[in-house]
């Protein structure tokens, strides 16, 4: 029911789309710009509408009844279903899924880093506030 409400909605959609593109507006005549711009209505300018305006309207009506029909069918047709009532039970009873976490090492300390021995450099390391040299640029502008 769902897929067929579907296709006949894109149908809908797509002849729409193209019967507005072949419409043309009220200004594209050459002679409405003088005047005579009731060239597509049999009954003048404000006559009644072409066959193209009205067969627009009808399939604007028919689109919006597909888009109402089409939501109440999605929504009433889906039984909603929860995450956790999908997660698979083992056979041994416990809560545990797959690639979690067990609850034992979450709650433990962290591990510590093992002991990584430290090589002496050849350079000693550089002070941490080294004084400026005469010639050095002051931090407040350019040098004197």
């Amino acid at each position: 029911m769902q897929t067929l409400i579907l296709i006949v909605h894109v149908l809908i959609g797509l002849a729409l789309i193209g019967l507005v593109l072949i419409q043309h507006g009220k200004g594209a005549d050459a002679g409405a710009a003088f005047g005579s711009g009731s060239s597509g209505t049999v009954f003048g300018a404000r006559g009644a509408a072409t066959f193209l305006q009205k067969l627009t309207g009808w399939l604007v009506v028919a689109f919006f009844g597909t888009s109402l029909l089409l939501a109440y069918v999605i929504n009433t047709s889906h039984t909603p279903s929860s995450v956790v009532n999908s997660v698979p039970v083992s056979s041994t009873g416990s809560n545990e899924v797959p690639g979690q976490i067990p609850a034992a090492s979450v709650n433990s300390a962290p591990a510590k880093p093992a002991d990584v021995p430290s090589t002496p450099s050849s350079q000693p390391a550089a002070p941490a506030t080294a004084e400026p040299k005469q010639g050095d640029i002051p931090s407040g502008g350019a040098p004197k």
